[in-house]
């Protein structure tokens, strides 16, 4: 049975973190939870999937919904807009879903001051080597790239407290129960359990033998 509502939770992190394989990891073993797919201007690449990677739109679309209130976040990187459907959450939210925004800092902090009873998770690696390591075994980046990264991680780092629970992810199994305690102990709060146990409160404070 679900609960009366679904929570939101909002995971940040510097690339490299970890972040994208704790939550893929996540969703594979709880199907309470699921993920926001973001909204954006930019050309959809070879290989994505317009409503499973992102919500590709016009800019002009995207600036309507903006004007309606209708992003719970929005920022734009390199000249492309990305934000969040404030409709998408809230009604996925209704359906009792747990549901995950993956955004920096910035973005949790605007959602924070519309939905402040979401829950913020920070991510950061176990040091700034291993995070280093982590960016070069990608073979994906040069050497000026992962240099950018550092630094752009180095920022997001400097912004952890603004979360409500920080995860270190040294070892992945141990980061992936550490994030799935956060959603469980949401979730054994008395008011989801009344709900969920309804029947059973009913029959244990019945004065029947």
């Amino acid at each position: 049975m679900s609960n009366t509502s679904g929570a939101l939770y909002i995971l940040s992190a510097p690339s490299g973190a970890g972040k994208t394989s704790l939550v893929k990891a996540l969703l594979a073993q709880d199907s309470q939870i699921c993920v926001s797919v973001s909204h954006t201007t930019r050309t959809i690449r070879d290989g994505e999937q317009d409503g499973v990677d992102y919500n590709f739109v016009a800019q002009k679309d995207f600036a309507l919904l903006v004007g309606q209130q209708q992003m719970l976040e929005y920022a734009t990187v390199f000249e492309n807009s990305y934000g969040t459907s404030r409709q998408w959450v809230e009604s996925s939210l209704a359906q009792g879903k747990d549901v995950i925004l993956e955004i920096d800092w910035q973005g949790r902090d605007q959602v924070l001051d519309i939905f402040p009873q979401a829950i913020a998770i920070t991510i950061l690696p176990p040091s700034q080597q291993a995070l280093q390591h982590r960016l070069q075994g990608r073979g994906t980046d040069s050497n000026a790239v992962i240099a950018k990264r550092m630094a752009e991680a180095h920022s997001e780092i400097s912004h952890y407290s603004g979360s409500h629970f920080l995860v270190i992810n040294d070892d992945f199994q141990h980061a992936l129960a550490d994030l799935q305690c956060i959603f469980t102990s949401r979730r054994l709060k008395t008011p989801q359990q009344t709900h969920n146990h309804d029947q059973l409160l009913q029959e244990l404070l019945s004065t029947g033998g």
